[in-house]
């Protein structure tokens, strides 16, 4: 849910020898060595490496979610077992991300990005020729946990390719990806699914794969990153096993159980809070702690990180609303929602590279608040839709919502970051990203979870009003009798166009709230104070390029 920056320049130098791997350095002053950018067609390779290893690994976030009926029947399981194709991939992952800044102390960017693809190209493989749903679940599980470190690593290598002043441009090319994969994911996982067999929607990744890291490994093999021989926090890593693992079965498993009436629910709840209670005390007190938690007594990091997470939750919250009315009550297939959908790359392409060359000038703040307010007059606009909207109205709000979505990552990444010194980039990306991915998660359940809730208490309203008194009812059912349905069909009918409205108007209520959130979550991010001018881009490249 991952972040990769890089910087690169434009100067021929001769490659640089490697590091040695193993040279123990202190902890506490890891050396930092900075290679010079790179330029031209390495430049150029090198981002397109990046970008596409980013782009398949968010890719696999949601491709697999389109393709559970079809897995789940092939391998003769209930939907619900089928579901953990998508929660062990979501758990694991979310374990291994904030872990990349401790597994890049100890192994180096390069190395570890390259071996993370490199094992994810494998386990992939894996996941199409799985037998059964237990291996299939075992070979996601490996495919979350090896793909961790790839998002916040891109991040960080991308911008040690670029110049630092150019930091602004590598953060809007990184973003275009993970703005764009998670549309592209159930299209593409439907359209696979639909058209060829579900497991090719795992072996895609191959051909991908195997480019990314060889290409990667080629030209980025001299820049290394020195590596210090650290223990492993066990506990820590115990413990984070525990309570992130809990958090994402609640989240998946929470509405089939009715959450907090379930007695399982509530035991993962209680889980949950005592491993995070538990974490954060070990690892605010260990030597060698696997998350630096002491990132957040930066006011920048802390901020940007919940601004982002706050952000991420209601825009992924409604990324997953859209489409299921659109395809349960608006009568819209998958391709006709995903076309939708597709429009708000628009603006987010056209207008990212201009938004990464202003950041260094522009104070970022000032650029998040205009996401925000962007985000809320989108969310407002389809707060006012009915069921009688049509496809470019719906659309219109989404073609909107790329200005936002321009706006939206790379300005608050640069707040994130802002004043880190060089050696804690990976640290930080990989915290940061954690929290996002996380927080899209909550978002998506308790969206999901309010809509239907809202939608019964509408239901019951407008039911109120069906009876034989009200001569509007009896007309309607009239009405229908007349083209010669019985009374138990009219009945339905009337009952299913109340359901319609019920839901309609329970994602009414949610787009609403939504805009309030987002136009409230600005006064987080001018508690931030990102450095001023030019220092800004520097202090993010400086930051990415831990060499």
């Amino acid at each position: 849910m991952s972040t990769t920056t890089n910087d690169a320049g434009s100067i021929h130098m001769p490659p640089m020898p490697p590091v040695p791997p193993t040279t123990p350095i202190p902890a506490a002053r890891p050396i930092a060595f900075e290679h010079p950018p790179l330029t031209g067609s390495a430049l150029i390779m090198g981002t397109i490496a990046l970008s596409a290893a980013t782009f398949m690994n968010v890719l696999d976030t949601s491709i697999a979610n389109v393709s559970i009926p079809a897995i789940s029947g092939d391998l003769g399981v209930s939907s619900s077992q089928g579901i953990w194709v998508i929660t062990s991939f979501a758990v694991s992952n979310a374990i291994a991300v904030p872990l990349t800044g401790w597994l890049t102390q100890r192994f180096g960017q390069v190395k570890l990005f390259t071996a993370s693809i490199s094992l994810f190209v494998l386990a992939s493989l894996l996941c199409g020729l799985a037998p059964s749903i237990e291996a299939l679940i075992f070979c996601r599980v490996v495919q979350g946990a090896v793909a961790g470190p790839m998002i916040p690593l891109s991040q960080a290598l991308l911008l040690s390719i670029y110049p630092k002043a150019k930091a602004g441009m590598a953060l809007a090319l990184w973003s275009m990806t993970t703005l764009v994969a998670p549309i592209m994911g159930p299209l593409l996982g439907g359209w696979i699914t639909d058209y060829i067999s579900w497991p090719w929607i795992f072996y895609i990744n191959i051909p991908v794969g195997l480019a990314a890291a060889l290409l990667t490994w080629n030209l980025l093999k001299n820049r290394e990153t020195p590596t210090q021989k650290l223990p492993i926090d066990k506990v820590g890593l115990g413990l984070l096993v525990i309570w992130v693992g809990s958090l994402q079965i609640l989240l998946d498993k929470g509405k089939e159980l009715d959450w907090f009436h379930s007695t399982q629910i509530v035991v993962l709840g209680v889980t949950a809070v005592v491993g995070l209670a538990l974490f954060i005390t070990w690892e605010l007190t260990d030597a060698h702690p696997i998350v630096d938690l002491s990132l957040f007594k930066g006011r920048n990091f802390w901020t940007g990180a919940l601004a982002m997470s706050l952000a991420y939750a209601l825009f992924f919250g409604n990324v997953v609303l859209l489409p299921l009315w659109l395809q349960q009550w608006m009568g819209y297939t998958a391709t006709q929602a995903g076309a939708i959908l597709a429009p708000v790359g628009i603006f987010a392409i056209l207008l990212s590279p201009l938004v990464g060359k202003k950041v260094s000038t522009v104070d970022p703040r000032w650029l998040s608040t205009a996401a925000f307010l962007v985000f809320g007059l989108v969310l407002w606009m389809r707060a006012l839709f009915n069921t009688q909207a049509d496809f470019i109205t719906i659309m219109i709000p989404t073609i909107v919502q790329g200005i936002a979505m321009a706006l939206f990552f790379i300005p608050l990444v640069t707040v994130t970051l802002s004043g880190l010194p060089t050696s804690r980039i990976p640290a930080a990306s990989g915290l940061s990203n954690f929290m996002r991915i996380m927080a899209g998660g909550i978002g998506a359940s308790v969206t999901t979870t309010l809509w239907e809730n809202r939608a019964i208490l509408h239901h019951a309203q407008l039911s109120e009003n069906i009876n034989i008194s009200n001569p509007s009812a009896t007309q309607a059912i009239a009405g229908l009798q007349a083209q010669g349905m019985s009374l138990e069909q009219a009945y339905a009918q009337i009952t299913r166009l109340i359901d319609q409205q019920a839901f309609m108007l329970a994602a009414n209520d949610i787009f609403y709230v939504s805009a309030i959130g987002f136009v409230s979550l600005i006064t987080v991010v001018w508690m931030s104070k990102p450095k001023k001018g030019g220092d800004r881009s520097s202090s993010a490249a400086d930051a990415g390029a831990a060499h």
